[in-house]
């Protein structure tokens, strides 16, 4: 499969896409935000936007990619969008939402490595350990981010040299289309950490707590009060592990009050998919997303309803969001609730 992969002009996540994008008509704003070659094959970075132009409007991003062996997370985001569009010939409520959010999708971060079937970038650079900043404490030998060099996993890149093209792609979205509103979330899709699927939040480098904690913690206790069932573990990604490089960390710290800019990455356990089907462990994309059919469409069910959250959530921002002493009690909540040291 991986040959066949390779030796292919395109792969079946970026037909998708233009598919979708080709389906949508004028409905979705398309953009190109830069383009990435891999081999003697080159990709276009794309983004697409669907609904309110006004520039305060609440606005949320869907992230996609990023490591492109996690195709399942990009397949998540695609059949969304493809919802969406479906659900816009006869939804009026979605309608009246989009009147007032902004939609934003970026599914395939990184085109090359999709292509390639390869985590990294098509330097060999881990995008999520690519932004300049270090962990405050001691982060998994490699797994956290190296230097020693490409031809082992997890490369953060030179620390001469800039981002990678995929990464300051990424951070121009956020700065462009998120964190220059006074609301905005952000949700980006990941997979092959755990048994349980979860929802992480910053930081990454380090077990200090985030300024918008009260937020996230109201955001977490209104979705467990209306998905009681969700079953996500909902927490600072410091809890499980520090790393370095952390493109989300570096993100959410270059946005400045009084915008409140809220990203989390949706981590798709994938120990589970193998514990039942083994010989997932000898393929590479196996270690990553569920062969099997009925896996697959199990994930594309269970997810939706925490992005239609989002959108909702984000729609009612002036309801929710807290203030004054209300949000000095969520602090202390949120602190009690999250207060452990991070992993070792």
């Amino acid at each position: 499969m991986s040959t066949l992969r390779v030796a292919a002009d395109s792969f079946a996540e970026f037909d998708e896409l233009e598919d979708i994008l080709a389906a949508g008509g004028t409905r979705f704003e398309r953009r190109t935000v830069c383009e990435v070659r891999s081999g003697t094959r080159a990709f276009p970075v794309v983004t697409a936007a669907i609904g309110s132009s006004d520039p305060n409007a609440p606005a949320i991003g869907f992230f996609g990619g990023v490591h492109g062996l996690e195709c399942i997370g990009t397949q998540l985001i695609l059949d969304y969008m493809r919802a969406l569009l479906r659900r816009l010939e006869w939804d009026d409520l979605l309608g009246e939402q989009l009147r007032s959010i902004r939609l934003v999708f970026m599914p395939i971060v990184n085109p090359g490595g999709m292509w390639a079937r390869t985590r990294s970038n098509p330097n060999g650079v881990d995008l999520m350990r690519n932004a300049p900043q270090n962990a405050e404490g001691r982060v998994p030998f490699l797994a956290g981010g190296q230097r020693i060099g490409p031809w082992l996993p997890w490369y953060r890149g030179s620390p001469t040299e800039s981002m990678e093209l995929e990464s300051t792609a990424l951070l121009s979205v956020v700065t462009d289309e998120l964190i220059s509103r006074p609301f905005s979330l952000a949700v980006d899709c990941h997979s092959g950490f755990g048994w349980d699927d979860s929802i992480w939040f910053p930081y990454a480098r380090t077990a200090r707590e985030m300024a918008h904690l009260p937020e996230m913690f109201l955001l977490k206790t209104m979705f467990e009060q209306s998905h009681p069932h969700h079953g996500y573990a909902f927490e600072p990604q410091s809890h499980q592990y520090l790393l370095h490089g952390d493109l989300w960390d570096w993100a959410y710290d270059q946005a400045r009050a009084p915008s409140i800019f809220l990203p989390m990455t949706l981590e798709l356990g994938s120990w589970r998919w193998i514990r039942k089907n083994p010989l997932q462990l000898f393929s590479r994309l196996g270690i990553y997303n569920p062969i099997k059919a009925h896996r697959t469409r199990r994930v594309l069910r269970r997810h939706p309803s925490f992005f239609d959250f989002l959108t909702r959530a984000a729609f009612s921002s002036h309801r929710w969001l807290p203030r004054g002493e209300f949000r000095h009690e969520l602090q202390r909540r949120a602190a009690e609730h999250w207060c452990r040291k991070p992993a070792q």
